[in-house]
């Protein structure tokens, strides 16, 4: 997204920093914002309902520095770009900067600041259950998902029954796939999606084992991370027609990062090179 509307030096008094006096005198802030949203509609319309109203934020922005006091600039900058994130629907990224020129250092400067970009990435998550009540436990993750405030549902696939993947003798499973917008990081999200498998009463034991609930992260807008917690895109989905299927159903030309593929192509790959676990579609959707 490369449009932006620009607002510079917006000056608010208010009382953020640790030292006592900062918070009861309180000092001058001057925040820059840069908002990168779609401005092609509303330059072709001339309407306000397809744009975003600059003013309005400046309003949210002034609302959030001064509704609470922070110790730290770096909350403030936090907590008011979520606000307009959330606020803000044609928002799809934002820059801020807050600007502390009146901070207490007992020498001569010009200034401090902090600068921070946040925005809505878009991700897809496999879930999966072969334990109990497995509609019941697919039904209450996605729930959790679609409710948590940082995240907004997108997409959700139908619900495929599958054979087992991995040679371990178990029950079948119901599989699918959920696109989702979300301002967690890569991390924060896979804390949640573990907190919920957790929740859901999951307990790693068998490799490729029997689970109340399976949550996977498989695509992170274009990002790649390998670290020991976290490897994204997900290592194995080329290889699952279980998460490929479902994905294709809502996303047929989102590409992996390393090879270019979409996912109509990957699966109709492993159609023809790769093991087959999808049997059919369970007969309620998980809306």
């Amino acid at each position: 997204m490369k449009d932006q509307i620009r607002i510079k030096g917006l000056e608010i008094y208010a009382h953020h920093g640790v030292f006592p006096e900062e918070k009861e005198k309180g000092q001058h802030f001057f925040v820059d914002a840069v908002l990168y949203t779609d401005t092609r509609k509303a330059g072709l319309t001339d309407d306000l309902n397809c744009s975003t109203d600059y003013g309005q934020v400046c309003k949210l922005i002034y609302r959030c520095m001064t509704a609470q006091t922070y110790d730290l600039i770096e909350r403030a900058a936090e907590q008011t770009a979520q606000e307009v994130l959330l606020a803000f629907p044609l928002i799809r990224r934002l820059e801020l900067e807050l600007h502390k020129p009146e901070a207490p250092i007992p020498l001569p400067f010009g200034d401090v600041s902090v600068r921070i970009e946040r925005g809505w990435h878009r991700v897809f998550v496999a879930f999966g259950s072969n334990m109990g009540d497995k509609e019941y436990y697919l039904e209450k993750g996605l729930k959790e998902l679609k409710e948590h405030p940082l995240c907004r549902p997108v997409k959700v696939s139908k619900v495929y029954r599958t054979t087992p993947y991995g040679g371990v003798e178990q029950e079948d499973f119901l599989n699918g796939v959920m696109e989702l917008e979300t301002l967690l990081t890569p991390f924060e999200l896979l804390d949640k999606l573990q907190q919920v498998e957790r929740q859901a009463g999951r307990e790693r034991k068998v490799h490729w084992g029997p689970r109340t609930l399976d949550l996977d992260l498989l695509l992170y807008d274009d990002c790649v991370i390998d670290t020991e917690t976290l490897t994204v895109p997900h290592p194995d989905m080329q290889n699952r027609d279980f998460v490929l299927a479902p994905l294709c159903e809502i996303a047929p030309f989102v590409r992996h990062p390393f090879t270019g593929k979409t996912a109509k192509q990957m699966l109709e790959e492993l159609k023809h090179n790769g093991e087959k676990h999808v049997v059919g579609t369970a007969q309620n959707k998980l809306d």
